[in-house]
């Protein structure tokens, strides 16, 4: 069977990417082609393949679902995950290029440990910064302030021996374990609210989310080193483990905002 003859013509569409490329979403690629019929009945059709019909073994691709724009809301609340979670990993690498020197010193068997848990937060510190960079996000205005108490709350603990110092790691992690948690939920549920508004969610946006799962679970397992490191041991610990919890929530509200 022939099909009919029509003339084709091709747009090329060409879009230029906002300030924040992920914090307001792009809608489609940066360059494509679309094959339209100059035949007015069949203007409203896009043709993917114009050398022939669609292979009939082939699922009918899904209508194309357009990205909802961010509120300012949701874009300010990425904005702050990102500013917020580089100071945080900035801090975690300070806590441990402190803690290393006096704790490997005095418990050799601890190097590679305290290496391997170093590695995973300058990665995750790393992959803030090219967030940052990348979306054009201002970093916290107290950078300053955080590598000061960073590196003195790491160094004292160290000193105060392998304990306090692994109560430490499991405070800290504790509640950036839990921040991490807060962060991915908040953007599960946008994602949730705009495909049932028939939407698309972005790559880039899913992509954040998988990386936030990642550093999330890395953290973790920090906390459990930690605990097998005997950090239940640490001289008080309820005491130790409440103020650093407690600074670390005041250093992550100040973050998100400053």
């Amino acid at each position: 069977m022939s099909l009919p003859r029509m003339q084709t013509r091709v747009v090329r569409q060409t879009l230029q990417f906002p300030l924040h490329d992920f914090l307001v979403p792009a809608f489609s690629q940066l360059s494509r082609r679309r094959f339209l019929s100059s035949s007015p009945k069949n203007n409203a059709t896009i043709s993917a393949n114009p050398s022939g019909p669609a292979d009939p073994s082939e699922p009918n691709p899904s209508p194309n679902r357009k990205r909802k724009p961010l509120t300012k809301e949701q874009r300010d609340f990425l904005s702050s995950a990102l500013r917020v979670n580089q100071a945080g990993e900035l801090a975690a690498t300070l806590i441990y290029t402190a803690q290393t020197p006096p704790l490997v010193n005095a418990h050799p068997h601890l190097r590679p440990l305290m290496a391997h848990m170093y590695a995973q937060e300058e990665g995750h510190f790393n992959t803030f910064n090219s967030l940052i960079a990348k979306h054009r996000v201002r970093p916290t205005a107290l950078y300053p302030l955080w590598s000061v108490l960073a590196t003195g709350l790491g160094w004292s603990t160290a000193v105060m021996g392998r304990e306090a110092a692994m109560a430490c790691t499991e405070a800290v992690e504790t509640e950036i374990g839990g921040h991490y948690n807060n962060q991915i939920r908040a953007l599960l549920e946008m994602f949730e609210q705009w495909e049932a508004e028939g939407c698309e969610v972005g790559e880039e946006l899913q992509d954040l989310v998988t990386t936030l799962r990642r550093i999330r679970d890395e953290e973790l397992e920090h906390l459990d080193h930690a605990v097998d490191n005997d950090a239940k041991k640490a001289e008080p610990h309820w005491l130790l483990t409440g103020v650093i919890r407690l600074g670390c929530r005041g250093a992550i509200w100040v973050s998100e905002k400053v």
